[in-house]
Formats: structure tokens, C-alpha cells, sequence
């Protein structure tokens, strides 16, 4: 039995994939371990941000816009975040066939429930999300955000928002954490936060080219011009490819491996609003509707 270790020994360690490396012990059959130095030395993996995903609903006409979800949550993944997915537990304001494109008569879905599918189960009531606990919160686009997050679908600029999305938004954006907010869920943001600037688009349809134009109409009733002549608040863009790029040095282009804190990889149209940097006293909100350029800005 000693002769067959020293000759496996032996040959293990003229194997390149089995060799000793530098700061690695063998084991008597040639398995390397690390020695107390190379442990003293080795830097412990960092852990991702923490990002919150709020949901609205499973389908684009009466929650969620799953092509965005699932965009997001992939970008996410990719950036090594921690990601958890929230909704709340209400009953959707009605269910819509998406063949028909029409209410479904007589049906009724739960908000957190449907979410479930898409989460494989994995979902927690938005009753629980904190601020406290999490880096970021980002909220995919659909029209759950104007049906069950708030009532902007029917109420327009008079709308009311869920409370706990109202309480989501508040506690993140007094953080000073970033909040991403995608096709129409700037309008909860420019309807609970004070002062708050959002990126509305296009206010002609264009011949059909931006079939939502009338959004920004809508929100005028929340908002006011902005001034563009003054400073805003320092971001970063994430371009497509994943490069970003610094708001105050174009040129500055680097990949999403070197980013600055607070900013994460997203998918085109998903626009992520800035972190609050310390030496800054106040901190406006940024953030795009994803139909194209124009400002407001809320009134106080």
C-alpha cells in the first residue's frame, strides 16, 4: 500500500493539472490545499448589490411587462446582484385577455399570486421591502404599474398610488438609493416624491411612432417645466452594450465591471436614477419614462 501512494504521489505531481501550485500544499495523494499564507492573503469574494424588483402582474395589459421583467432580472444576474422580487398582495383591477386584448368578464387574479409564476414562487409581499435591507429598487414597466401599483389608468393626474409603493419610493429616494423606473412607472414616482424630475418623451404620436405620447399630456396635471440651465445631479448612463458611460465625462467610457457604485447593467428603456453622492445636500430624482427626451419637473 506504501509503494502505490509514493508512485501515485509521483505521478500527480509531474501531471500540469495536478502540480503543486505556489502556496499550495499536496495532500498525500497530490490534492492541493491552501497554505495559512495564501489563506491570509486571499481577498474574500465581495458580495453583489441588493436590488428589489417590484412587480405589478403576470402580462402587459393588466401587470407586468414580462419582456422587461425578465430583461432586467437577466441584467441583474449578470452584474452579480442580490436580487429579490416584491409585489402586492391585492387583487389586480381587472384581468385582461391578451388574444382579445379585452376584460375577461367574471375573473379576478391576485397581484402577488400571479407574480409567483414568474418569480418560480420565490416572491415576497412589497408589505416587507424596506429600504434598510436593500441597495437599489427597480420597477419593469406595464400597465400593472398604472392599474394595480396605482389607479393612473383610470384617474389620470389625480391618480392615488398603492401605500406601499408610495412608502418604497419615499424611503429609497430619502436614502439616497437608486430607483430604475421603466415605461410607465416614472408617473408613480412624479406623483409621491417632491421636487422629483422625470423624462415623460414625446408629446406627439408622430403618425403612430410613439403610440404613448399622450402620457406626457397626462402628466402635466403632476408636473412643470424644469429648468435644464441648472446643475442636475450627477449619474451614469448604461448604454446598451453595458458600457457606461459618465454623465459629466462623456468620453469616460468604461465596462460594467468598473462602474461606479450604485449603478447596475439594464436593458435599453430602463433608465436608472442616481444614488445620492455624500458631498451633495439634495438629490433630484432622474428618471425616463423609455418613449424618448423631454423634461419636468413636479411641483412642490
Amino acid at each position: 500500500m506504501a509503494a502505490f501512494k509514493a508512485l501515485a504521489a509521483a505521478r500527480l505531481a509531474v501531471t500540469p493539472g495536478f502540480a503543486p501550485r505556489p502556496g499550495l500544499w499536496p495532500l498525500p495523494f497530490g490534492g492541493p490545499v491552501p497554505s495559512s499564507r495564501a489563506a491570509l492573503h486571499a481577498s474574500a469574494p465581495r458580495p453583489g448589490p441588493r436590488v428589489a424588483v417590484v412587480l405589478s402582474g403576470c402580462g402587459v395589459y393588466d401587470g407586468t411587462e414580462l419582456h422587461e421583467a425578465s430583461s432586467i432580472l437577466v441584467h441583474l444576474s449578470r452584474g452579480g446582484a442580490e436580487v429579490q422580487i416584491f409585489a402586492p398582495d391585492v387583487p389586480q383591477m381587472h384581468v385582461i385577455d391578451h388574444i382579445k386584448g379585452q376584460p375577461s368578464e367574471g375573473e379576478t387574479r391576485n397581484v402577488l399570486t400571479e407574480l409567483a409564476r414568474i418569480a418560480r414562487g420565490k416572491i415576497t409581499d412589497l408589505a416587507k421591502l424596506t429600504a434598510v435591507n436593500h441597495d437599489a429598487a427597480i420597477f419593469p414597466g406595464g400597465f400593472g404599474a398604472a392599474k394595480n401599483l396605482s389607479t393612473f389608468a383610470v384617474d389620470g393626474g389625480t391618480c392615488k398610488v398603492n401605500r406601499d409603493v408610495e412608502r418604497v419610493l419615499k424611503e429609497f429616494h430619502q436614502a439616497g438609493k437608486p430607483i430604475g423606473l421603466c415605461c410607465i412607472t416614472p408617473v408613480l414616482a412624479a406623483k409621491v416624491l417632491r421636487g422629483v424630475e422625470v423624462t415623460v418623451g414625446h408629446e406627439q404620436e408622430e403618425g403612430g411612432k410613439w403610440p404613448h405620447a399622450g402620457t406626457a399630456e397626462v402628466i402635466k396635471a403632476l408636473v412643470v417645466p424644469a429648468d435644464l440651465s441648472a446643475p442636475q445631479t450627477r449619474a451614469s448612463c448604461i448604454k446598451a452594450d453595458g458600457s457606461v458611460v459618465d454623465k459629466d465625462n462623456p468620453d469616460a467610457i468604461r465596462p460594467p465591471a468598473e462602474s461606479v457604485p450604485g449603478t447596475l447593467p439594464r436593458r435599453p428603456g430602463c433608465h436608472l436614477a442616481a444614488a445620492r453622492p455624500p458631498a451633495w445636500e439634495t438629490c433630484r430624482l432622474k428618471v425616463d419614462m423609455g418613449f424618448g427626451s423631454g423634461h419636468a419637473q413636479r411641483k412642490n
